[in-house]
């Protein structure tokens, strides 16, 4: 018990260690960016009284070390400032957003995860004989080819030449779970080919060592059969090393959906993203940039637990994740 409680301790202060570097860096990054934000944000023509009062309310005027305990403090609590553009809080708008970039990745996790993994097994058991060589060269073409390119693709497929789902959404950042469910599957599929491949080819591999270990030939040599040597033996130690490359392609969708969801018009955070560096809206930025990093810590710690709850000397005092 002690073994979990210090490993679980481990993870979380590492977690939190970097959710602070990476606030850290992102403010940084966001104020170094060139310019006056100011005066790019009301133009050329505004009058200098404008330009110090938009300062003065942004407090560009205060040494960067308060500017940043001032943010951090205020997104501890919810409150990530008001937008440049809209003038509306920034947690409301980015929550909007946010909640319909979900629903796409929530669609394409099922898809990819789950694809992914059923098609790892079956070319892991099946090396180098056909299955195994038309998934292996599938998913090298899925690793590269970048996602943009999927969408067009699936564009031309889907919304020209047999048109049965839409190329663009017309709806806004408001629009409902029903509007929106129609337009999400094309975006889906592009982040699911690209996401897949690569877990693909690491549960093949997961699965080749696992097959070829000592306690899997023991349960063999007992007379167990194939379906339960490789459900109760291989693939549990197959996913050991998988979970963390799952991991890492979910912490991707936050920056790929970006891409994506330009092609298809998609009101999600990527769109906002890309509209609101086009604006230098610094808060917008800034908000996005640390959900992103919140997202990606949160996915290694889930697969951190995971591998926790698969391998038992994990569990077990001095247990580490290699």
């Amino acid at each position: 018990m002690k073994g979990v409680l210090s490993f679980l301790l481990r993870r979380v202060v590492s977690a939190l260690g970097t959710l602070l570097l990476s606030s850290v860096l992102v403010f940084l990054a966001v104020q170094a960016l060139p310019g006056d934000v100011a005066t790019q944000v009301l133009g050329r023509d505004a009058t200098p009284d404008a330009v110090a009062a938009l300062r003065d309310r942004m407090g560009l005027d205060q040494p960067a070390w308060e500017r940043y305990a001032d943010w951090i403090t205020g997104a501890l609590h919810g409150d990530f400032g008001t937008s440049l553009v809209t003038a509306e809080p920034v947690g409301g708008e980015v929550s909007q957003y946010l909640g319909n970039s979900a629903l796409i990745a929530v669609v394409t996790v099922l898809f990819a995860v789950t694809g992914s993994l059923v098609l790892g097994v079956v070319a892991g058991l099946h090396r180098d004989r056909w299955p195994d060589h038309l998934i292996s060269t599938v998913a090298l073409i899925g690793m590269s080819v970048p996602e943009f390119v999927v969408a067009t693709v699936l564009v031309l497929v889907f919304s020209v030449t047999v048109p049965v789902l839409p190329a663009v959404v017309l709806y806004g950042p408001g629009a409902g779970t029903g509007q929106l469910l129609p337009a999400v599957w094309l975006p889906a599929a592009s982040l699911a080919v690209v996401m897949a491949a690569y877990i693909v080819r690491m549960a093949r591999t997961s699965v080749i060592d696992v097959m070829a270990s000592e306690y899997v030939t023991t349960a063999r040599l007992k007379g167990l059969s194939t379906w339960r040597v490789v459900t109760r033996h291989a693939l549990p130690g197959a996913l050991l090393p998988t979970l963390h490359v799952i991991a890492l392609n979910v912490a991707w969708l936050a920056g790929g959906v970006a891409v994506v969801e330009n092609v298809f018009n998609y009101p999600g955070i990527g769109k906002l993203m890309l509209s609101s560096v086009q604006n230098r809206d610094l808060p917008v930025i800034q908000a996005i940039a640390l959900i992103s990093a919140v997202v990606y810590v949160v996915c290694n710690l889930a697969a951190d637990l995971g591998a926790m709850a698969l391998n038992p000397k994990l569990r077990t005092r001095g247990g580490r994740i290699r």
